[in-house]
């Protein structure tokens, strides 16, 4: 079925545009065999507008939805009570209407379909009997099918998006911090070593986190994806230790560009091979890390866990090197750094 709704995405028929389609359609048949209105459009128009991605954003849209319409309305019936239809009661009417649900912080297309009911609430209200209340009521009526059909025809799962957006985070995670052993030697005084590397590694981070929260909202208020829950809490735990990863990845490149900018490679330190070691293996734990957290543990924790001690041995080796330095801010630095280092495996291994 997915795969069908990917052909006809290609032409512009998403699944959303589908589902705001029948749901038009659905609304207008309620209100017309259900309600006996004459003319429901009402509810095919706030089955439109509560459409969304997932089923918390159209409960969100449906809720202001119906409480823009009551206050429409009502902006509507007070005025059409003292005032008659003219320039200047359709000019107050809108004013009022539009201020209150900007007031709300509504959506912007909400706050114009206020003003669309307010004036027509305003026009006919005072000419038949209960119009204004049936237009409530068809509100409401679009607004349930709207959420309703939105969750029963295939709800939307973002969690394999959380898990591809975990393992190019990884990825990312890995490559960076490999180029950045490999840019120890780098002298050049001033020269801010990685920048691009790093930049490229927290805009990963960044759409991890946005996947994960989309996720979170597409679970929300749909009981078809109940089960989803603990699998989603399971990757979410993987995005935060990640980000915790990128933080101390960001800071071993700060560390990095200080020493190359003292010249302290050429100096104090001119024997790096310890460090790059130590470094490249500990990178090799953050993929295998994004692995276990999206397939199968049983599969990848061995070869994660002996990663994981080969990369802390190599971290206690390089320990030995700093005795042979006998500046207090090397040892600082490359102590930042190793301190970094060991809490990117305490992160990969909890």
């Amino acid at each position: 079925m997915p795969r069908t709704f990917d052909v006809f995405a290609r032409f512009g028929l998403s699944l959303q545009i589908v589902k705001t389609a029948l749901a038009a359609s659905v609304s207008w048949l309620v209100a017309t065999s259900v309600l006996g209105s004459d003319y429901p459009y009402f509810a095919p128009l706030a089955s439109i507008l509560t459409v969304q991605v997932t089923v918390a954003d159209s409960v969100d849209k449906a809720t202001q939805r119906i409480i823009g319409i009551i206050g429409g309305v009502a902006v509507s019936l007070l005025i059409g009570h003292w005032l008659s239809i003219n320039s200047f009661s359709i000019f107050l009417v809108i004013l009022i209407g539009m201020g209150f649900s900007k007031a709300l912080r509504m959506n912007p297309q909400i706050v114009s379909q206020v003003a669309v009911s307010s004036f027509l609430v305003l026009a006919f209200g005072m000419r038949e009997e209960g119009y204004a209340i049936e237009r409530v009521v068809e509100t409401v009526v679009g607004s349930v099918v709207a959420v309703l059909i939105n969750a029963l025809i295939i709800p939307q799962n973002a969690i394999p998006e959380v898990e591809q957006s975990i393992i190019a985070l990884g990825e990312q995670g890995t490559k960076t911090l490999r180029f950045l052993a490999a840019q120890l030697r780098q002298t050049e005084k001033g020269q801010l070593v990685g920048r691009q590397e790093t930049d490229a590694l927290i805009a990963a981070t960044e759409r991890s986190i946005k996947s994960l929260q989309l996720a979170e909202q597409s679970l929300k208020y749909n009981p078809f994806l109940t089960n989803k829950r603990t699998r989603l809490s399971r990757l979410s735990i993987g995005v935060k230790r990640l980000e915790h990863i990128t933080t101390q990845i960001r800071g071993i490149r700060r560390g990095i560009a200080d020493l190359n900018s003292a010249q302290i490679f050429a100096t104090d330190l001119q024997d790096t091979a310890a460090l790059q070691q130590a470094m490249e293996a500990t990178a090799a734990c953050i993929y295998q890390f994004s692995l276990i957290m999206v397939g199968p543990p049983e599969k990848y924790r061995p070869d994660l866990l002996q990663s994981i001690n080969e990369a802390k041995l190599l971290q206690n080796e390089c320990l030995h090197t700093l005795r042979n330095i006998n500046s207090n801010r090397t040892l600082r630095d490359v102590g930042s750094i190793l301190t970094d280092l060991s809490r990117i495996l305490a992160e990969a291994a909890r």
